[in-house]
This record gives C-alpha cells, sequence and structure tokens, in this order.
C-alpha cells in the first residue's frame, strides 16, 4: 500500500499513458478490419480446451497434440472466450428460451459449442482472442517506458516507447495469436528484472526476496511462452548479473537456478499437472535453437522500419564515437540485442529477432538521452523528433497491410 501511494499520475506518465492509448487505438483499427483465420480457430479451439475440457483424442493434451510451441498463448487466446461463454450462460439463465446467446445444437442441453457455432452465437469473438496480445503488448510497453525513464530520464523514455507504439513489427505480433510477444515480454523482463536483484543484493536481505519472486513469475511467463526462451533469458541475465554483482556473485548461480526451477513448475502448471504434456516439451524439438543473419536483414530491410532503423544506425555511430555513452546502461541493452537478433528457432516457427526489438528501443532511447544533456541537445532533439515523426508516418502508411 505503501508503493501504491507513492505512484503518482503525473505529466510524464500522461504522456506515456497517451502514446499507449494510441498503440492500442492501432491494434483494435487493425483488429477490426480483419477476419477470423484457421490459426485464429485452432488457438480459439485448443486454447479453450486448455481450460475447459481435457483433449477427446486418448493421450494427446489438446486436439492440438501436446503443445509445444508455446501454452500460454493458447491459453491467453481461450481464456476471454472461455469466460465470455461462462457468463453468458450465466446470463442465459435470466433470459427467456428464445433470446439466449447460447443456443446449443442438438442434442443434451450441456453440449459443448464448437469455435465455428461460437462464431455465428457471441459477437466479438475475433477481438476477443486479440485482448490478450494487445493487452500484452501494452504490458511490454509500459515496461519499456519504466526501464527507459529510470535509466535515461523523461526524453530518452519518450523516444524509446515512441518508437515502439509505432512499430508495425510490435504492432503485427499483437493483432494475431502468437508466442512472440509474451516471449518478448518474458525475455525484457526478466534480463531487467536480473539486473534490478542484482542491485538489490548491494542492500538488505529483506528486499531480494520479492524481486525474487518476481524474477519467477517473469522467467516463468518466458517458458511458458517459449521454452527456449527461458535459458535465452536466464544466460544474459545472469552475465549482467555478474557485471554489477560485486561482492555477491557466489550468490547469483543459485538466484538464476531457484527462479529457473521457478518457471518450470509454473510451465508444469500451465500444462494442468500433465507430465506427459510437459515432458513432451522436452522430447520435441521446440528448444533447439541456431544462429543466422538472415532475420537481421529481413529486419533492417523492410521500409515499415525506417525510423527505427535510421535512428539504431544513428544510435550506433554515437555510440562507438562517443565515449560518454558507452557505459553500463547503453552496453547491456545493445549485447542483448546483437545476441536475440541472429538466433532462430529450428524445432518450431518463431520470431526471436522480435524479442530483441525492444532492447535496440531501450538502447536508442539511451543513446539519444545522453545526446539531449550533450552542447548539441537541441539538434539531437529535432533529429529524434524528425525520426519518431518519420517512423509514425511509415507505420500509419503500413496498417492497412496489417489487416
Amino acid at each position: 500500500m505503501a508503493r501504491l501511494r507513492r505512484f503518482h499520475f503525473n505529466f510524464p506518465q500522461r504522456i506515456a499513458a497517451g502514446l499507449l492509448a494510441l498503440f492500442l487505438i492501432q491494434g483494435l483499427w487493425i483488429t477490426g478490419h480483419q477476419t477470423l483465420s484457421d490459426r485464429d480457430y485452432q488457438y480459439a479451439r485448443c486454447g479453450r480446451e486448455t481450460w475447459e475440457k481435457p483433449s477427446p483424442l486418448a493421450g494427446y493434451y489438446t486436439s492440438c497434440g501436446n503443445i509445444r510451441d508455446g501454452i500460454l498463448a493458447y491459453r491467453m487466446a481461450g481464456l476471454p472466450l472461455t469466460l465470455n461463454l461462462l457468463l453468458q450462460r450465466g446470463l442465459d439463465l435470466f433470459r427467456k428460451p428464445e433470446d439466449r446467446v447460447v443456443q446449443p445444437s442438438a442434442g443434451p442441453a450441456s453440449a459443448e459449442l464448437s469455435v465455428w457455432e461460437l462464431r455465428h452465437q457471441m459477437t466479438h469473438v475475433l477481438l476477443l482472442l486479440r485482448l490478450p496480445f494487445l493487452a500484452c503488448g501494452c504490458v511490454l510497453g509500459a515496461g519499456l517506458w519504466w526501464v527507459t525513464r529510470r535509466l535515461y530520464g523523461n526524453m530518452g523514455g519518450y523516444v524509446a516507447l515512441s518508437l515502439y507504439c509505432f512499430s508495425p513489427l510490435i504492432l503485427k505480433a499483437c493483432v494475431s495469436p502468437n508466442p512472440d510477444i509474451f516471449a518478448a515480454l518474458g525475455v525484457y523482463g526478466g534480463i531487467y528484472t536480473c539486473i534490478g536483484v542484482a542491485h538489490a543484493m548491494q542492500g538488505p536481505r529483506r528486499k531480494w526476496r520479492p524481486r525474487i519472486i518476481l524474477l519467477t513469475v517473469v522467467f516463468g511467463i518466458a517458458a511458458a511462452a517459449h521454452i527456449a526462451a527461458l535459458p535465452v533469458a536466464a544466460l544474459l541475465g545472469f552475465v549482467l548479473m555478474m557485471w554489477i554483482a560485486e561482492g555477491r556473485r557466489s550468490q547469483i548461480l543459485p538466484v538464476v537456478l531457484l527462479a529457473s526451477g521457478g518457471a518450470l513448475l509454473l510451465v508444469f502448471a500451465s500444462y494442468g499437472f500433465s507430465p506427459d504434456a510437459f515432458s513432451y516439451v522436452f522430447r520435441s524439438a521446440s528448444g533447439f535453437l541456431s544462429i543466422s543473419l538472415m532475420p537481421a536483414q529481413r529486419f533492417f530491410s523492410t521500409v515499415s522500419n525506417a525510423g527505427i532503423m535510421i535512428a539504431a544506425a544513428a544510435a550506433g555511430l554515437l555510440y562507438l564515437g562517443v565515449r560518454r555513452s558507452r557505459y553500463f546502461g547503453n552496453t547491456a541493452p545493445l549485447l542483448c540485442f546483437l545476441v536475440l537478433v541472429v538466433l532462430v528457432t529450428t524445432g518450431v516457427q518463431s520470431s526471436p529477432w522480435l524479442w530483441s526489438l525492444p532492447f535496440l528501443l531501450t538502447f536508442v532511447g539511451g543513446v539519444f538521452a545522453d545526446g539531449f544533456e550533450s552542447q548539441r541537445g537541441r539538434i539531437f532533439l529535432v533529429a529524434a523528433a524528425s525520426l519518431v515523426a518519420l517512423q509514425i508516418i511509415v507505420c500509419i502508411l503500413s496498417l492497412p497491410s496489417l489487416a
């Protein structure tokens, strides 16, 4: 409660909230111009099965099989539909039979409704499918704002969040069921929570526990979204913790292992404590990773990323040419970006390069924040505003292609 009383929704927070509202409006506009796809039906059907009933196929967790490409995305896609269905069934008890929203097909009154039947009997099915992913995108943006503002001040946070909220790649990941936006949240949050734990380890032990619990939860999100995201986040977080936790380095490995073990327990719980479905994640090839420059080439050759590309190139030149920009706050996100952007998954379809984008924007925000405080601060301010305006323009122009 004391922490809540210290929270202030002042002018900087209002600007950040406005940017996130614009991000949400774009996502809702794209959603309003989409139609249900086969992928939507798959995520809706199998996501509902994880909440409502076991698989009709003996020996499998859902009719999709033993899910190995991120159980969290399926659960989040199915949760709004399941809750809405329960709500409508409850309200139908007070409606006349002819006015009931959920009209079961021929058979018992408790007959299960397929997603195809729900499409005709319940409104906003497509929106309900998208809401968890749009909400995750907003949470990731809020986390990006919180990190960059604490590290670089308001202006650095504005630059990073503005580029994020008008990134077509992020929007695309938030307007279709997929595990990558949740994995990006888990990796970004996990690594910066590791840094927070390392800083807390310099103080009294009473401050360790809540951050370690938070680290376990964030690692759990990463692992449940994509099992390969857990070792990536844990390894990068461990390296950065070793960098800054002087005098406590012997305690870092136990902390990371404890959080990783707790994360695996959360993944086990997300599979309904089914040993067979949980073990299949490790028996399949879902955690296999390789290295390739193709994702980076595609990212930096996409016209819809023009503002981000130019800003990243300028930030890289300034980082190499200006010594005051080469410190831990800028080096850490750059290191994470360079590692993540070249990863590819070989066992399941995924986009680890998307996990790297928040780190790139953090790096850009940090370097430009250093420029704002230099003698040529006005020049940097004009340049940053121009790049953000360019990214806004190309993003708005690319919205129809995302629908």
